[in-house]
């Protein structure tokens, strides 16, 4: 949750003539609905039900990036889908450097956000982190993105992408 998959995403399918998906937006369409009621209204299970038909669509399509939503690679065998699917790259932030990222609408949009403060925000993360990591870290390429800006983040993807076609 906000280490900029979405945003490092958008920029590499232009850069590389590529097409771009996010699974959220692709559920947002099919339920006619924000992430955040879908979870709030209809609850979690269902949310990664349609969320894990998403990553089914992606299966489908040439030539794409996909951003998927932080929880994604954890439920059921969605990371080893993933994994089948193509080149699967974590973007690894410190919950420090994600809060830092965060404005004011990406900490509202977020429903496990709402309500914290900076404390309580951060001990969150770093919770939520350290359960995530294990599954996180099977992806094909690891990015310490802490120190990276954007532009050094995306020439590093490229080039892993590049060295994959030869």
């Amino acid at each position: 949750m906000g280490c900029g998959k979405s945003t490092v995403g958008r920029k590499i399918s232009r850069f590389a003539h590529l097409g771009f998906v996010d699974t959220d937006s692709m559920v947002e369409r099919e339920e006619g609905a924000t992430v955040a009621d879908i979870i709030t209204f209809q609850g979690e299970e269902h949310f990664r039900t349609v969320e894990r038909r998403a990553l089914e669509q992606t299966a489908t399509m040439d030539n794409i990036i996909v951003s998927t939503g932080g929880g994604l690679p954890m439920w059921g065998d969605n990371m080893e889908r993933i994994s089948q699917l193509g080149l699967s790259i974590y973007l690894r932030r410190s919950p420090e450097n994600i809060i830092s990222r965060l404005s004011p609408y990406g900490r509202q949009k977020r429903p496990k956000f709402r309500g914290l403060n900076d404390e309580q925000l951060l001990e969150f993360m770093t919770s939520h982190m350290a359960e995530r990591e294990p599954i996180y870290s099977r992806a094909d390429v690891v990015i310490d993105c802490d120190k990276m800006a954007d532009n050094k983040i995306i020439d590093t993807i490229i080039e892993k992408i590049v060295n994959l076609k030869r």
